[in-house]
């Protein structure tokens, strides 16, 4: 078992192909495709499940790809430290719900190193894909929020999966609209005055739950439901349809533009039904990398903790 091996068979389990991933590697498929009948010739279990339509893991396979991460991670820092790393690049990535204040985080990170030098990668993402994420060291930091609602099951899933989290800041839910809205002009929005309107949500996949939910009160009888799977398309929404979601308030302009208001949703006597605990998620016992806790200090300096 060799180091390049390992790496082939993360490339292949990321490109979800043996060809995408000859071509990201400038490898050839044949050569790719013996290296790694080599890898389950010797180690006894077989990693990816081939079909026509690409590679799928195989449950050894998973956990085969989680511990060559972390092997080769190790390995990277010991050149980083006591070998010739000119050749290497770091990597750092991130995995996200639909938050645009840890696209500005990653944004300010990104201006401070050389690009040159780091493989860098931000997801925005659904939330199980968050935590699966994080969980098989894709990427090294998750951002996610827990509710009253929702702690108990996402809690669960994180220890399961060997995962902890960080809170960072708690929010009041605000409802989050088109500055043209008809109810742009108030001060405080109820639930019985968002009837008439759409509810936009992120979709969840096929594994959806309402725990998994990214909106905070998913449980709420909606009259209407739109689902869309990206900050752009949920935007446009907002301002086609009257569409409106319920969300932290956080927002950053520079890159959501100014067309869109944050404006306080009154939860009607339940304020905890109506709070976000936003925090990240790391693997268990992990001492974060000096470029993921400058991460976390630029989350924290926009929020202004």
């Amino acid at each position: 078992m060799t180091i390049q091996q390992l790496n082939y068979a993360i490339a292949i389990s990321e490109a979800g192909s043996f060809n995408k991933a000859s071509e990201i590697l400038y490898v050839s498929q044949p050569s790719l495709t013996e290296s790694m009948k080599e890898l389950e010739k010797e180690i006894g279990i077989t990693i990816f499940l081939r079909s026509g339509r690409g590679v799928t893991l195989t449950s050894e396979g998973a956990e085969f790809i989680l511990y060559a991460r972390q092997v080769i991670n190790s390995y990277n820092e010991l050149n980083e430290h006591y070998g010739n790393a000119k050749n290497i690049k770091k990597k750092f990535g991130v995995s996200t719900q639909h938050y645009s204040f840890a696209v500005k985080a990653f944004v300010e990170l990104v201006k401070n190193y050389d690009v040159g030098e780091y493989e860098f990668a931000i997801r925005e993402a659904r939330t199980l894909d968050v935590i699966r994420d994080v969980a098989t060291l894709r990427s090294e930091i998750g951002i996610i929020y827990l509710s009253e609602f929702n702690k108990t099951a996402i809690n669960k899933l994180l220890r399961s999966s060997e995962l902890e989290f960080h809170p960072i800041i708690t929010c009041e839910a605000y409802v989050y609209l088109w500055s043209g809205h008809p109810l742009a002009d108030n001060k405080v929005i109820t639930f019985d005055q968002l009837k008439d309107y759409p509810c936009l949500m992120f979709e969840q996949g096929d594994q959806a739950s309402f725990y998994y939910s990214e909106e905070i009160l998913s449980t709420k009888e909606y009259s209407r439901i739109i689902k869309c799977n990206d900050r752009a398309t949920m935007l446009n929404l907002m301002v086609g349809l009257n569409g409106y979601t319920l969300c932290s308030g956080i927002i950053c302009e520079e890159l959501n533009g100014a067309e869109h208001l944050a404006i306080p949703f009154d939860a009607e006597g339940d304020s905890e039904a109506g709070q976000m605990n936003i925090g990240y998620i790391t693997r268990k016992n992990q001492v974060l990398s000096k470029i993921g806790s400058l991460y976390i200090d630029k989350v924290n300096e926009y929020l202004g903790i």
